[in-house]
């Protein structure tokens, strides 16, 4: 948090707030770690510090609800992989050699990449295989070491490490990072233990699910519970999306993943059908890119795609760039239970934002604003970025003292894995 005051002057603002809505100039005082006023010409004094936005797009920060953050340190290694090659390379041969070190640096390099790219809050699904205090407190590190807002997904561990997460480490609700349990599906006991666990801690939950009735196994074992996130929800029979909706949980759609990788068609009109608001996940960086402009192109060309080809029902509706940039946002903060705090530029919510210029010959001239986000631009785009108040990109500078050292490491763990 910060006790200054900023006023960002002059920008186009994309609100995502029904009453406030689009403003073709406005300002926007943050005071406090929050935003305080958003109207043209605002009389602010004794301001600490002021941003010029004129000829830019403000906007809330983007929300990833589904990211294994530490493979960031394999990046790019396996985009042409499948599901299943995906599964025996990274997860099985890969990960078992990385150390705590390398987790750090993985984790650490997807933070600051989401930041780079306007991305303000990721849900870390920290699905490495690695059960110890050691490697546990590495990942944690990089994330309150990197000044993102992020839900740390705790998986893989034990209920005695989770335990002490919850009571030592990430007990603060006001927190930047916070916490949730990664309750992979599993035999019956496994299940009843996970979810329990969950009760337990007070946790909210997350959970892949592809296929057949996972949600109403969840159901029939007495388990399911609000505030879960349910990842990629592809190719389920009728009526578990209306169950994740009827429960009071969310749905995380990974597009440009769960097309490449084969996990099946984004549900985005079943899931519209079914009364959910998607929101966008990146998902695994060794095969796409950590930036939410590419997860909302994908949505928007699979879901109308989709829709015209009929693939997605009779009379299937076609997606728009608006409904996409809601899926950003405002879905997002919504899966992770955090719509009053963030999604949105309203008075008394968190000031997680970003400015995005306008004046690349990529972009300009801007007809319409929200389909230059969607269709448009990119992580080059993005000028500034604001998380609880606080500047974490300036100018299109990431403000992290410590970059060139952190991308020395990423080198030397893929120079050694490479080796092997």
């Amino acid at each position: 948090m910060t006790s200054a005051r900023t006023l960002l002057t002059g920008g186009r603002v994309l609100s995502m707030d029904p009453a406030i809505g689009e403003l073709p100039s406005a300002d926007i005082l943050v005071e406090d770690g929050r935003i305080a006023a958003v109207r043209p010409d605002l009389d602010a004094t004794e301001v600490g510090e002021r941003i010029d936005a004129r000829g830019c797009l403000v906007l809330p920060g983007f929300v990833d609800t589904h990211r294994h953050m530490w493979q960031a340190v394999l990046r790019g290694s396996g985009a042409d992989q499948t599901l299943d090659e995906y599964f025996a390379t990274v997860l099985h041969t890969l990960a078992p050699r990385l150390t705590a070190d390398d987790l750090h640096t993985g984790n650490l390099l997807s933070a600051l990449g989401a930041l780079d790219a306007g991305v303000t809050t990721v849900q870390d699904i920290s699905n490495v295989d690695k059960p110890t205090e050691e490697y546990t407190d590495a990942l944690l590190d990089a994330l309150t070491d990197a000044g993102l807002r992020s839900v740390f997904a705790y998986g893989h561990g034990t209920a005695q490490d989770a335990r002490r997460v919850r009571t030592r480490r990430l007990h603060a609700k006001d927190s930047l990072v916070t916490m949730a349990l990664n309750a992979e599906a599993g035999s019956e006991e496994t299940i009843r233990r996970g979810w329990a666990l969950a009760r337990e801690l007070d946790l909210p939950t997350a959970l892949h699910v592809r296929g057949g009735r996972p949600v109403s196994r969840l159901h029939r074992l007495g388990v399911l519970r609000p505030g879960t996130v349910f990842i990629h929800g592809t190719g389920m029979e009728d009526g578990e999306l209306r169950m994740i909706h009827d429960s009071g949980g969310a749905l995380s759609v990974a597009p440009a993943i769960e097309m490449t990788m084969g996990h099946g068609l984004p549900p985005f009109a079943a899931a519209a059908a079914a009364g959910l608001l998607p929101s966008l996940s990146v998902d695994v960086e060794v095969a796409a890119p950590s930036d939410m402009f590419t997860q909302m192109r994908a949505a928007f060309q699979i879901g109308r795609f989709a829709a015209l080809q009929g693939h997605a029902g009779p009379e299937a509706p076609l997606l728009t760039a608006r409904e996409v940039l809601e899926f950003a946002t405002l879905g997002g903060a919504g899966a992770l239970g955090m719509a009053d705090t963030i999604g949105s530029l309203t008075p008394g919510k968190q000031a997680d934002l970003l400015v995005l210029r306008t004046d690349r010959p990529g972009v300009a001239p801007v007809y319409d604003a929200t389909a230059a986000v969607v269709s448009s631009m990119d992580r080059a785009d993005v000028d500034t970025v604001m998380v609880a108040g606080r500047v974490v990109k300036r100018e299109g500078r990431l403000q992290y003292a410590g970059l060139p050292r952190l991308l020395a490491r990423a080198q030397d763990v893929r120079d050694r894995l490479a080796a092997r």
